[in-house]
This record gives C-alpha cells, structure tokens and sequence, in this order.
C-alpha cells in the first residue's frame, strides 16, 4: 500500500533522510520553514510549526503516517537559563507538535492505524549537564505520547525515537571538527555519533507495517549511552 506520510521539519538532517528512505515507495509530504534543494517527487509547503496553522494546508484526507522533526540543541548550565528559555525549548519541541497533532487528528484517524513518530533525546533517561531544558522539553514528549497512544489505540500508533549526539545540521557547533566529533563519539560505548541514516532506519521502521504491533515506545537509538557502561 502506498501510504501518505507528512514530515514537519524534512527539509534537512533526520526529516531529509527518512523523506529520502520513503519517497520512492509513498507519498511524501514535507511541512517546513525552506524549500531549499527540496527531494524530486516529494511534495513541499512552507510551514512554521511555531506560527502557522496545519489546517491551512492542503493535505489527503487521510495521513497514514506522521512524523514530528523540529527541536532544539541548548545546552547551558541551569543557572544561565531563564523562563524564556525554557519556554522557547517546550515551545518548539512540543506545545508546537501538540497543536500540529490536534489539526491533523481526522487526517490520522481516516488513515488504518497511522503511525506517529516523534524525537526525544537520551537526556531524558540519562541526566547529563546542561541539559534541564531540552530534557524538560523532550520528558514532555514522551509523557505525552504514552498518553496519546492509550487514549487512541488502536486507531492510532505513537512511538518515540530518543536519540544521542547525532551528526545533523542542529548539532553542527558541538561537531564541527574531527577532534570534536571523535571526543564525543568516545563518550559512547559503540564509540562513534549518530548518522542522520542511524535515525531515520528506525524511524522508517515505525512508519511499516513491520512495526504494526508496537505503540507507546520509547526507543533508545543511541550507540549504547542510556544502558551501558564499557569505562
């Protein structure tokens, strides 16, 4: 079956390479701020999670699959971070992704068993430095989507990917060198960062049919950080 499958945030990193994954086998619909170098054979409308309304879009009436890409990368100590901040980081990360999955509910349920996918971070099980806002941002995600899958199975399927550092365009200043990017690939057990294709396998998997008996999942795809400990 050819499925149609709506990307927020696919214009580059994660998004890009799933809609690269996809594209030749569904019908892919990518929702973002740029259309720069936008994938042959996707369709494209410009869209600010943040800002706009997804009812103003022309969509199919039924989405069977949803993906939810914008986040961010703050890392400063706790005492430098005002409320702003921290309203900035839940604003992108999700009060955006909840109003974007409110106005596409009947899009979603028309679809048999869509399945929603959204990023959180291994911050969220693991407590690291730095990381109270985006971890605050990202625990809600993953609160919620556990949520959401009880309350809509078993119309509708909601998974969450928690990754690790992973070599995206979000992540270019705290990889911006061989040095700096092998340093933070020591820190994982499999000794190396993520690569956009690392996530988007996984999210491609949760978009199949191979993955039709799994919902309210939080999954770890993070070289070994959040369960191991090899120093």
């Amino acid at each position: 079956m050819r499925k149609n499958i709506l990307l927020i945030g696919g214009s580059y990193g994660i998004g890009r390479e799933i809609a690269s994954q996809l594209k030749d086998k569904h019908n892919i619909i990518i929702a973002s701020r740029t259309n720069n170098d936008i994938l042959k054979g996707v369709t494209h409308h410009i869209f600010n999670a943040l800002e706009d309304d997804i009812s103003s879009l022309d969509l199919p009436e039924a989405i069977h699959g949803f993906v939810y890409c914008p986040g961010s990368i703050n890392l400063k100590p706790f005492k430098r971070l005002n409320s702003e901040a921290f309203l900035e980081d839940l604003n992108i990360n999700f009060i955006s992704l909840v109003k974007v999955v409110q106005g596409l509910l009947p899009n979603l349920k028309a679809g048999d068993q869509s399945s929603l996918v959204f990023f959180s971070t291994v911050a969220v099980k693991v407590g690291m430095p730095f990381h109270t806002s985006v971890a605050a941002a990202k625990g809600a995600i993953e609160g919620f989507s556990k949520a959401l899958a009880a309350e809509y199975a078993p119309s509708l399927r909601v998974n969450v990917i928690a990754p690790s550092l992973t070599d995206t365009p979000l992540a270019g200043r705290l990889l911006s060198t061989d040095d700096k990017k092998d340093a933070m690939g020591k820190k994982h057990p499999l000794k190396r960062v993520g690569t956009t294709k690392d996530i988007a396998n996984i999210a491609s998997f949760l978009l199949s049919e191979e993955s039709s008996w799994m919902t309210g999942q939080i999954i770890g795809v993070d070289g070994g950080m959040s369960t191991l400990q090899t120093q």
